[in-house]
Parts: structure tokens; sequence; C-alpha cells
């Protein structure tokens, strides 16, 4: 696997002047139909990694290594450029180093790391609260300092939008940006203005969530630095409801040949790459 031509390539998308939207994959399979279908980047979230894996919800009872094992599963399913959302890097500083490393690893082209407090401390509020911008600066820069392939991009993410106000979200992708990331991602509570005000602050590149009316303008978002606008992880949503549906109607007596929406053999044989085990086979053992 040539993970360095696949950052190069993200890479080549951060310093371009276009904005993406990226596929939300969460396995082999949903990764290789995006690749399929021409998206040129996917993005792993933290929370599809917990409902995927663990079929919990996204309160960061996920390993590293759990998530590091499905990215890698990802990556090796195809060419796919994938980000990840790498929530604060499990931990502190040193925490957020070796998430750097595990995930540099599976092949990831891109990750963010937060300055949200997580897992929700006990006795705090349902309110979620930021960690001190010294703290995130500090895990910015351990971040940095681990990573091998300096194509690997690390993006300083921030939930200050929707925690504190945007001069607080201005100050981090500030001191983030000095710190040396290579993107800033603004998670949550994003408005015009803030995109507005936060690119003419800085310098690097954009990540955004997803967003209607000029947030959803691809050309717009270009034009501010906007570099990857995610469109929700509604995927993975689909495919529990079409899994759902489909195990419901077998429960309540359907025929397996009347049910609805259930995939072709031909897009089986694509999605699973089937040919090329065929010729594998041919080739390698001998068979037909």
């Amino acid at each position: 696997m040539n993970w360095t031509e696949r950052r190069e390539r993200f890479r080549a998308i951060l310093a371009g002047n276009r904005c993406v939207h990226p596929g939300s994959v969460y396995d082999a399979i949903s990764a290789r139909i995006a690749e399929d279908l021409g998206f040129e980047v996917g993005m792993f979230s933290g929370s599809i990694g917990s409902m995927s894996v663990l079929g919990a919800p996204d309160l960061v009872v996920l390993t590293l290594t759990e998530f590091a094992e499905q990215a890698n599963r990802i990556c090796r399913a195809g060419n796919l450029a994938l980000l990840v959302d790498a929530d604060h890097g499990y931990g502190n500083a040193l925490n957020a180093r070796r998430t750097v490393e595990e995930l540099e690893t599976a092949g990831v082209c891109a990750m963010s790391i937060e300055d949200t407090v997580l897992p929700r401390p006990y006795g705090a509020s349902s309110k979620l609260s930021l960690s001190s911008v010294e703290e995130g600066v500090g895990k910015m820069r351990a971040a940095l300092s681990a990573r091998q392939d300096k194509n690997l991009v690390i993006a300083g993410r921030t939930s200050a939008l929707t925690i504190a106000n945007l001069d607080e979200a201005v100050k981090r992708a500030k001191a983030y940006e000095t710190a040396g990331v290579d993107a800033i991602f603004l998670a949550g509570g994003v408005t015009v203005e803030a995109v507005e005000v936060v690119s003419s602050a800085i310098k690097i590149p954009l990540i955004l969530g997803s967003g209607g009316g000029q947030l959803g303008d691809l050309n717009w978002l270009a034009a501010h630095r906007v570099r990857v606008a995610l469109q929700t992880h509604a995927p993975f949503s689909a495919a529990v409801q079409a899994v759902y549906d489909t195990l419901k109607a077998l429960r309540e007596g359907v025929p397996p040949r009347e049910l609805k929406n259930v995939a072709s053999p031909e897009l089986i044989r694509r999605v699973t790459r089937a040919d090329h085990y065929q010729q594998w086979t041919k080739d390698f053992l001998g068979g037909a």
C-alpha cells in the first residue's frame, strides 16, 4: 500500500483552490463504494467507529487500538485517501503522540485532534467543555512531532463555536496554526460569519462539518479557503435502516425473493472485487 501517494493527493486538495465533500465510510465495503463512485476523500469519524465496531453511542468508549484497526481495514480495501477523527487524541499530549503513531501506521492520510475535554469527567454536566488553549497547543505539538511521513496531515479541531464563542474559536485557530498544524477543523456551530472571520484570521485551510445554504455551496466554501466539507454520516444510518428493514421483513415472513433494496449479485461481485480473486485463483491456484 502506497500510503505516501495517498497523502500527497490529500495535501494537493488542501493546497488547491477547490472544496470537496468526503464520502463518510465505516468499513471495507463502504470505502470501496465511495472510491468507485468517485469520492476523492473518505471520512471515518469517532462516532461512526463507536457504532460500527462496538454498537455503542459516541461516548468515547472505543479504544485507540479498535479505531486504528478499523481505519486500517478501510485503508487496505482500496486507494481512498482517508481523513479520520482522532477525537481528543485518546488522552493527554503523550497519548495524542501515540495516536498519531498508530493511525499513521494504519495508513490514514489525515487526522483531526480536538480540544474538547473527553470522556465526560465524573460529576460533570451534560454540556461539553474545552481544554485550555495551552493543553490544546501541547497536543498539537506532540502530534506533529510523532509523524514519520511529513505528508501526513494533522488538523487542529475545535468545538469552540458550540461551547464558547467566535472569539474563542479564532484564538484557538490562531494558536494551533502557530503550533504548526496543517489545517483547522471547525466542528459544530459553524455559521457563514464564523467561516468568514476564521478564514481571514489564519492562513491555513479549513475543514468543516455539514451545513446548508452558503455552507453547502462548494464554490463559496472554496473562496473562503475551506478545502473539505462534511455531509453528515448518512451512509451508516442508511445501512442500519436497510439491515433493520430486511431482517424485519424476513421475520414477518416476507419471502427472500420479494425483499426490496437488496444489492444485486453484480454489485456484490464488484464491491468484493470478485473478479480479482477469480484471476488470482487462476494465476496462483491453477483454478478456472
